[in-house]
């Protein structure tokens, strides 16, 4: 059986996952190393893994370390949660699922512009998912796939938007975590996965505009719908594509 571990930014995001496997879970191992609780449910363990990419790659690095140590490796990491949506391509209450995890705001900027750190010779800015499973997951989910981008500080104006648009055109979504979570699972050679649920549009900040509760109801059907999509994937020979530099 595939083991999977679904890493959230906050616990409402963890919790709206949770509501998805309503069967009695297996028993509670405690906290890991930190003090990070691991929450068991019938289907995948649940890790509210903090805020920002930093946070949750080090969070999820743990829970992945301590499973390896314990002989039970996880197969499969999630990054999971509510994001912010590019209109009209992924309006509220949308579901996106990744196709590339894109860190945006990594590198520097110079006289002629933002150069992503790739660009200055180090590291990575992009981790692809496998195919077969995105594929299956958007067939199963009616999730949209596209890139979702990871940054540290979230837009809140129509310039940046429509800077983020230009750099990125196939991006659907923003968040905080995707990017720490994916370079958490590269480092232990598991596939990775971003699904999100739309609960604003990047762009002008409008808190009366946001629709979290409605976008942590849509995550809730996502992951219920999300089991076969798995299933279907685990019989699939589907290498994982290499980080993209």
């Amino acid at each position: 059986m595939l083991r999977v571990l679904v890493a959230t930014a906050v616990p409402a995001e963890r919790d709206a996952v949770a509501r998805a496997f309503p069967g009695p879970p297996p028993p509670q191992e405690g906290a890991l190393p930190g003090g990070t609780a691991l929450v068991r449910t019938s289907g995948p363990d649940l890790l509210a893994a903090g805020v920002g990419p930093a946070l949750a790659a080090a969070s999820t690095a743990t829970a992945l370390t301590a499973a390896a140590l314990a002989g039970a490796p996880y197969g499969l990491v999630i990054s999971a949660g509510i994001a912010g949506g590019f209109a009209p391509r992924a309006p509220l209450g949308a579901l996106v699922v990744a196709d590339a995890v894109t860190a945006a705001d990594l590198g520097a900027e110079t006289p002629e512009g933002f150069v992503p750190v790739t660009e200055l010779g180090f590291g990575t800015v992009t981790h692809r998912p496998p195919a077969a499973l995105v594929a299956s997951v958007a067939l199963a989910t009616g999730a949209l796939p596209g890139t979702v981008l990871t940054v540290s500080t979230v837009t809140g104006s129509a310039a940046r938007a429509a800077a983020l648009r230009a750099a990125h055109p196939e991006a659907l979504a923003e968040a905080m975590e995707g990017f720490g979570v994916a370079e958490a699972a590269a480092a232990h050679g598991v596939p990775v996965l971003e699904l999100r649920a739309v609960s604003n549009a990047v762009g002008p900040r409008d808190r009366a505009a946001w629709r979290i509760p409605d976008a942590l109801a849509t995550l809730t059907q996502g992951f219920g719908k999300l089991p076969p999509a798995l299933e279907s994937w685990k019989r699939h020979d589907d290498t994982r594509v290499p980080d993209v530099p």
